[in-house]
C-alpha cells in the first residue's frame, strides 16, 4: 500500500494540483478535487464504488483532506508575494483591480476572499508574513519552531 501511496503522490497528485497556488477555491472546485482524488485512490486500490466501502481513507492511510494542503500552499504563496518588492509583476497582479463594471448579480468569490478565510481559520493577521518562520508555523508548514 505504501508503494501505491508514493505513486499517487508523485504521479497523480502532482498532475491534479498543478498551479493550485492561484486557484479560486469555490465549493464546487473543492468537491471536484476531492472526488478526483478519491477516484484515483479507489482505482489504485482496486476498490469499486459498488462495494460501498465508505472509509477508504483509513485503509489507504490518508488522514488530511487535499483542500487543507491547497490552502497551505496558497497561504505560502501569498506570503511570498507580499514579501516581494513593490515593482515585481506578481505583486502588481495581486493588487490589480479591474476598471470595468461588474455584472448585476452576486459577485463571484475571488482568490483573496479564500485567502482571508484561510488566514482567519489559522489566526493569521495582515503583516505577519514579514517573519517567515512565524508565517510558516501559522500556515501549518512546520509543526514546531526551530
Amino acid at each position: 500500500m505504501e508503494r501505491k501511496l508514493n505513486i499517487y503522490n508523485v504521479l497523480i497528485k502532482s498532475r491534479l494540483l498543478y498551479g493550485y497556488e492561484t486557484w479560486r477555491l469555490t465549493e464546487n472546485n473543492k468537491r471536484r478535487v476531492e472526488a478526483t482524488k478519491m477516484d484515483a485512490m479507489r482505482r489504485s486500490s482496486r476498490i469499486s464504488r459498488k462495494g460501498r466501502i465508505r472509509n477508504i481513507r483509513q485503509q489507504i492511510g490518508l488522514e488530511e483532506p487535499i483542500i487543507k494542503e491547497i490552502e497551505q500552499k496558497q497561504l505560502t504563496w501569498y506570503g511570498h508575494v507580499q514579501r516581494m518588492a513593490e515593482g515585481r509583476l506578481p505583486k502588481i497582479a495581486l493588487k490589480w483591480m479591474p476598471k470595468q463594471k461588474r455584472a448585476r448579480e452576486r459577485p463571484k468569490k475571488n482568490w483573496m476572499e479564500s485567502i482571508r478565510k484561510a488566514m482567519n481559520e489559522r489566526n493569521l493577521n495582515e503583516g505577519q508574513w514579514e517573519d517567515r518562520k512565524q508565517w510558516s508555523l501559522g500556515v501549518g508548514q512546520r509543526r514546531t519552531p526551530f
